[in-house]
Formats: C-alpha cells, sequence, structure tokens
C-alpha cells in the first residue's frame, strides 16, 4: 500500500432533485430558461411554455406540489436527472471547465479557457450573405453535416407565419442551415428541439446556442447524467450579453420609431441596435433604449463569452464582415484547422482587430458582475471591481 500525505476526496452520492432545482434555481432568479432540465427529464414531468414572460420549467404533477417531484431522490423515487442537467446548479462553472479542460479558469481569463482566437467568415458566397457575421457558423454547421460529424443541429428557426418569432427547430441539410441562418435577439430555448431529434432516431446532434445553453452538456458529462447527454456531440456557443422580450418590437420599435417588424429584413448589434429594412433603409436605435426589455432570464447570466462550446462565436469586431471565433477544446480546434484546410472558411489572428479583442474582455467582465453574490462563488472569481465615476467638476 501506497502512503500518501492527504486522504482522498470521501465520494459523496449526487441526491439533489427538483426541489433543489426549483429553490436554488427557478426560485431565484438563476434560471436562464435553457430547458436542459426539460428535454432530459426521463419522466417527462417537466413543463416549459416558449412564449414570452415564461421561458421557464414548471413541474406537470402536482401530488407534491409544484416544488417537488415524486420521482426525486428521497420521495419515492431516485432520479436526479433534471439538477445534473441545469447549467447554473452550485458549482456549474468549475465542473464543466475541469470536464472539458482539466482545470478551472484562472483568475484573468474572463472569456474562459481557449486555444485559439481567430476572426473567420465563410467562403461561400451564399453562406457569407446569408448568414450573420461572414457566415462562420452556417458554413461550420454544413461542413460539419458533409463530413459526418453530426447528423442534425438543434438552432433557432423562426414560424411559419412570423419571420421575427424564433422556434427551436432541428435542422438535416444544408439548405435547412441557409434557411435559419442569422439572429433575432430573441430567446429561444434550442435544446427543446432534441425532443424532433429523438423522434428522427438522430444520435450525433450539433447545439447552437448561447452560453446558457451550451453549458448544460458538459455539466450533464461530469455530473454523469448518463444516455441522456450522449446525443450532445458538437457544441457551438454564441456571444451573448442578453436578449430582449418580444414585446420590443411593437413597443419600442414600431410604437417609437415606425419599424414594423414584417418589413425588417436583418438586424445586428454593434454597440447600437442595427436594423435594416425591405425598403433598403437603415437604422440605428441606442441600446440603451432597449434595456427595459430585457428579459428576466438573462438578468443573473455571467456567461458573455459561451465559455463551455467547443467552438464561441460573435460579431463583436469592427465591421459586420466577420466573426469572432474562440476556439476552446481538441474537437473545436480539429474542426476548425480541416474547415481551414479545405478552404471552406478564410481565418486571420483575432489579435488584429484591437476593438474585438477589448470588448471580448470588456463584456466578459460585464456579464460576470451580473452574478450574485449569494450564488456559487467561481463566475466572480477575478472579476475587476467597476471604475468608480469620476466626481462631477464643481460649478464656478
Amino acid at each position: 500500500m501506497t502512503m500518501t500525505d492527504t486522504a482522498p476526496a470521501a465520494a459523496s452520492r449526487w441526491t439533489a432533485q427538483w426541489r433543489e432545482l426549483y429553490n436554488e434555481v427557478i426560485n431565484t432568479g438563476l434560471c436562464t430558461g435553457c430547458a436542459g432540465c426539460v428535454v432530459t427529464c426521463p419522466h417527462d414531468v417537466i413543463g416549459y411554455e416558449h412564449v414570452e414572460g415564461k421561458y421557464k420549467p414548471f413541474h406537470l404533477e402536482e401530488e407534491l406540489g409544484l416544488d417537488n417531484c415524486v420521482h426525486g431522490f428521497g420521495e419515492g423515487g431516485g432520479c436526479t436527472t433534471c439538477t445534473r442537467a441545469c447549467p447554473r446548479f452550485r458549482q456549474w462553472e468549475p465542473e464543466a471547465d475541469n470536464h472539458l479542460f482539466g482545470r478551472v479558469r484562472n483568475p484573468d481569463e474572463m472569456a474562459g479557457i481557449w486555444r485559439q482566437l481567430l476572426l473567420t467568415r465563410a467562403a461561400d458566397p451564399e453562406q457569407h450573405e446569408k448568414g450573420q457575421d461572414g457566415g462562420f457558423v452556417t458554413a461550420m454547421l454544413a461542413w460539419l453535416l458533409d463530413n459526418n460529424y453530426i447528423e442534425g443541429a438543434l438552432v433557432s428557426g423562426v414560424e411559419d407565419d412570423d419571420a421575427w418569432k424564433a422556434k427551436p427547430q432541428l435542422v438535416r441539410t444544408k439548405e435547412e442551415v441557409i434557411a435559419t441562418a442569422g439572429s433575432r435577439y430573441t430567446y429561444c430555448a434550442n435544446p427543446l428541439a432534441l425532443r424532433d431529434a429523438k423522434e428522427a432516431g438522430l444520435s450525433k446532434l450539433a447545439l447552437v446556442g448561447m452560453g446558457c445553453q451550451t453549458s448544460s452538456p458538459p455539466v450533464m458529462w461530469d455530473r454523469k447524467a448518463g444516455k441522456v447527454s450522449k446525443p450532445f456531440l458538437f457544441n457551438i456557443g454564441l456571444l451573448c450579453s442578453k436578449t430582449f422580450d418580444d414585446a420590443i418590437f411593437p413597443e419600442l420599435f414600431e410604437a417609437k420609431y415606425g419599424l414594423k417588424k414584417q418589413d425588417m429584413v436583418k438586424m445586428n448589434i454593434k454597440g447600437v441596435f442595427q436594423i435594416w429594412m425591405k425598403d433598403g433603409s437603415y437604422h440605428e436605435i441606442d441600446l440603451k433604449e432597449c434595456h427595459q426589455w430585457t428579459r428576466t432570464g438573462c438578468k443573473h447570466c455571467p456567461d458573455f463569452a459561451a465559455e463551455h462550446a467547443d467552438i464561441s462565436t460573435g460579431g463583436i469586431g469592427k465591421d459586420n464582415d466577420w466573426t469572432l471565433t474562440i476556439v476552446r477544446t481538441p474537437l473545436g480546434e480539429e474542426v476548425i484547422n480541416r474547415m481551414i484546410k479545405d478552404g471552406v472558411i478564410i481565418a486571420r489572428p483575432a489579435q488584429e482587430d484591437e476593438v474585438a479583442m477589448k470588448l471580448l474582455r470588456t463584456l466578459s467582465i460585464v456579464s460576470r458582475r451580473r452574478w450574485p453574490e449569494w450564488a456559487d462563488g467561481a463566475p466572480s472569481v477575478g472579476v475587476p471591481p467597476p471604475k468608480k465615476k469620476a466626481d462631477a467638476a464643481p460649478a464656478h
């Protein structure tokens, strides 16, 4: 027997179930509405309303009340899947970090752990034109499908009768990828499309989503959630400061500026809310005007940079033609290097865009400052305090 100075950590059984999830996440404002707990529940007893003002899981069985589960550990059952799938439950950040990278992020790694920072855009003209910020995500999904990495992807589509009402959608072809390209800036719980993938018998999937969604597979893997986590093979993260309630369309864009959403063709955020219209006009709206429509589930989210994706992407550079691309995992690096070699994307060092590099750090810090002090402290490690505003000059 080998003697060591320190005893191994004591093993402990995972017993947290819906009761703990409800009390610690859903009822405290930490829940982002990612729907990870919904799509992984083996008993189908967690509901979800994909409509404005909702975007929160709720229990469908009332036997033990809305805050407990008859299937949960300690209540006659042994189920703990919902807490294993939640990317905001307890020590979610260090758990996902350790599983993906073998270490937790350093205090100065505000945007998480990464291997490469690039600016990329699609080489294909159609993908470049129809995709967001140069079409990198569109090009990557098409390449992953062509090269048999995945059989489908969980993305954000739109309703048939409303081109700006986001809905979770499964895409399986390059044509479907092109049809769902672009950003909408209202919330969409893309993991809900997992149900369609299961019905179709698909077992190799990519998840495209904000950090609140793409942290879910790694925490499931680390917490040993079992077969429910196995279909997620590639994780594409979208840089995100916040999303807005759908009410922003009639109550701000139309009421104040006369911009009807049925006449919009594209939108983006580059320091301002940019909107392009069918008549060829272009409009900018100050983001400060949009704040009151911030979705409730975003107000405590600390993850701007989608820190647990294989590759994280977002248009925060100087123009709308390139995507800031953060390559995080060995699998992500394998894919990006093969895409560059195949000529599918054009890439250059992200350090060439000083604006993008500064914004990545600044916006990551701003998001981390939202994380409440009473929650697990890991997301706040290393976050510098806000700078004090200079005292106003004395009146003369």
